[in-house]
């Protein structure tokens, strides 16, 4: 009995008593602390409802938000070779592909789609930071070329979400020869006379700084966000210098004629629809559902003649034959 009592007895009631408790139900910001529930920071898009911080955000989430009724359809991306180099630091290149793959549930580090947003066909391309730094590697060159040339055919604007650390050194050269490169695809929206937007999110650095981040016909970033080629501890540690504060956010560089407009995320859509409307001869939008068309007139059957009021004609009369 003193084995069932001292612990079959109470391992059962252990197992009874126990409550499933979902596990990350609360987020804590990164900047004043708060501890937010995980759908009241999802629905504000991943804003600090306290101080308005701005989080991460996937691009799937991120599309989510910025489609109509959050329906995209993504575009296919030409798969690179995986493992040009045979890259090998502390792991395997392949190996950390993979890893990341885990992680984010994605392919790689940008996703590419179209849809509408605010009733204007669009082809939108976001990074994931979460996703190896974000990093432009071949892949990211491939989605923005096919993310460029999807919008020319369809004559779209073009709509990028930039958040990198810069080029992907696994790739080597090739990862640098995406600069040119997808300097290049933005010319063609240029050339087709296209609008390219960018939105600028944290952070943005090295070679995607230095190529397609800052091409944009109109420039936009999310509040505080890092935009720069180096970063501002390199550029301490260069200059032996104090840099002074905001040194390379985003709203120092709108400031200082970098940037078009610095947009809190939760107010990004909005934004967005103005512009592009505005850049594509498009009268403004309608807030709401637009009013249902006007029925067809029925159509009337033709008047038939009316047989009382139709004139008689006359029988045909042939002439008498004289008799012999």
């Amino acid at each position: 009995m003193n084995w069932i009592t001292n612990y079959v007895r109470p391992r059962i009631n252990s197992i009874f008593s126990r409550r499933d408790t979902p596990e990350n139900l609360w987020t804590k910001c990164d900047d004043c602390g708060t501890m937010l529930f995980h759908r009241e920071l999802s629905e504000n898009l991943n804003v600090c409802t306290s101080c308005g911080h701005h989080m991460a955000i996937t691009p799937r989430n991120r599309f989510e938000a910025l489609f109509d009724g959050g329906i995209f359809t993504e575009i296919d991306v030409p798969e690179p070779t995986t493992d040009p180099l045979h890259f090998r630091d502390q792991k395997r290149y392949p190996d950390r592909l993979k890893a990341a793959q885990r992680s984010t549930g994605e392919k790689e580090a940008m996703l590419v789609a179209e849809g509408e947003m605010g009733r204007t066909p669009i082809v939108a391309a976001a990074q994931d930071f979460s996703f190896m730094g974000g990093s432009m590697g071949m892949y990211v060159g491939n989605a923005i070329v096919a993310a460029a040339e999807r919008a020319v055919r369809l004559k779209r604007p073009l709509i990028l979400f930039s958040a990198a650390g810069g080029a992907r050194m696994q790739e080597g050269i090739l990862s640098l020869m995406q600069m040119p490169r997808t300097t290049v695809a933005v010319q063609m929206l240029k050339e087709a006379n296209l609008p390219y937007i960018v939105v600028l999110t944290h952070p943005t650095t090295g070679g995607v700084t230095a190529s397609y981040a800052m091409l944009g016909d109109v420039q936009i970033a999310e509040p505080n966000a890092l935009i720069c080629f180096a970063g501002p501890r390199v550029i301490e540690q260069t200059l032996g210098e104090k840099l002074p504060d905001g040194f390379q956010r985003a709203e120092y560089l709108l400031d200082h004629g970098m940037l078009d407009r610095v947009t809190p995320r939760t107010e990004m859509r909005d934004e967005l629809i103005t512009i592009t409307r505005m850049l594509m001869g498009q009268p403004p939008a309608v807030a709401g559902d637009l009013p249902a068309p006007d029925p067809a007139p029925e159509a009337q059957p033709p008047e038939q003649p009316d047989k009382a009021a139709a004139p008689k004609t006359a029988p045909k009369t042939t002439p008498e034959t004289p008799a012999k």
